[in-house]
């Protein structure tokens, strides 16, 4: 697969450094990450929010309740990119891996409390919301991470040459957002972090993803082990196969994030045809799960807002999201390291900003991963 058709979800491994940052409100245990498809999760989470919205009483404030948030607008004051009113939206989708609880487990992490982005995609909605472009960031890709003050108030002072999802370890979900802006120039307009262990439980309430192998995958590290041929994964075979790596391909990071393009498109597509509508107990159970799952920037903070940002996403199907790596090229000094090729980047900011379609010459010769056609659409 080339790099203009390669997605990313950059799901990583194991823990590294720093602790969770938190939002604001009450405090609760450290929530844990996601290095999975946290785009089809956090679209998931959204598209039932509008579902689990319909109720009333009871029901909604125990909704809203699970709602976690982030004052990003706050965090970060007027030392942003300009707010481009063209209709458009750009939307940063994270995953984070905390390394602590039941993450533990399922990550096979130290039980530390660190966490890390292993995951981070910008999601461009274009106008008219019929269509997204998606520009996934490698979590190992060396850039230089602006000043950040975490939670606590600490101040980090400006890093040259770090891996981007360092960011989020020093400074929190604000840092992240604050680095992503300094490198495309681009206003993230919303937040969604999704957790790793509500992943695997929304899967299980969406009774599986049906996919379709085309060569067998067996990696002891992600716990997966499936022949070649139609599956209907529950939600550990999901995280599974989002997290491998080395099951497939050439063991790269840039390989799995093939792996979770198709993964992303099936969930997506198959939440369009959930039976919800006639299960109300299945509809609660996804609703709950699916706000547990999520931390959003505090405009999206309620469910009246989440109903409202989802109304604009759920007629973007599959078929109508363009999905990109960020143009990268192996470290020569490392090959375990990418660098930002930054003038096929700008083509893919410049097109953002404007509400254009990402030109193919952007990815065009980029760094890939080697795991195509490994799951079929």
């Amino acid at each position: 697969m080339s790099a203009e058709s390669t997605p990313e979800s950059g799901i990583a491994e194991p823990a590294e450094t720093g602790p969770r940052r938190g939002g604001r409100g009450r405090r609760r245990k450290p929530r844990s990450g996601s290095r999975k498809a946290l785009l089809a999760t956090a679209w998931t989470a959204a598209g039932v929010v509008v579902l689990g919205g319909t109720g009333a009483g009871y029901l909604y404030f125990k909704l809203n309740g699970n709602l976690q948030s982030v004052d990003i607008n706050q965090a970060l004051g007027n030392d942003r990119p300009t707010k481009i009113d063209n209709g458009s939206q750009n939307i940063l989708v994270l995953g984070s891996d905390t390394r602590s609880g039941k993450n533990k487990k399922l990550g096979g992490g130290t039980d530390d409390g660190s966490a890390r982005s292993d995951t981070a995609m910008i999601v461009h909605v274009y106008e008219g919301h019929k269509k997204a472009g998606v520009v996934s960031i490698p979590r190992d890709t060396l850039v230089d991470r602006p000043r950040c003050t975490d939670p606590q108030g600490t101040t980090h002072p400006a890093a040259s040459g770090v891996m981007f999802n360092e960011a989020y370890s020093t400074g929190g979900a604000a840092c992240a957002v604050k680095t992503v802006e300094s490198i495309t120039g681009i206003r993230m307009d919303h937040y969604l972090e999704v957790d790793f262990e509500g992943f695997q439980q929304l899967i299980d309430d969406l009774g599986g993803v049906r996919v379709t192998t085309t060569k067998r995958i067996d990696d002891p590290r992600s716990h997966l082990n499936l022949e070649a041929g139609p599956h209907t994964l529950d939600g550990r075979q999901a995280l599974g196969l989002v997290r491998t790596r080395h099951g497939v391909g050439d063991g790269s990071d840039l390989g799995r994030i093939q792996l979770q393009q198709a993964f992303i498109k099936a969930l997506i597509d198959q939440v369009k045809h959930v039976g919800v509508f006639t299960n109300p107990k299945k509809l609660y159970d996804i609703a709950d799960t699916a706000t547990k799952a999520v931390t959003t920037d505090s405009d999206l903070g309620s469910v009246d807002s989440l109903i409202d940002f989802a109304n604009g996403l759920k007629g973007i199907g599959s078929s109508h999201m363009k999905m990109v790596t960020m143009p990268v090229q192996y470290d020569p000094a490392n090959p375990n390291r990418v660098l930002l090729a930054k003038a096929k980047a700008q083509l893919v900011w410049t097109a953002l900003k404007n509400d254009k379609p990402i030109p193919a010459a952007a990815t065009k010769g980029t760094a890939a991963g080697d795991a195509e056609g490994v799951v079929a659409p």
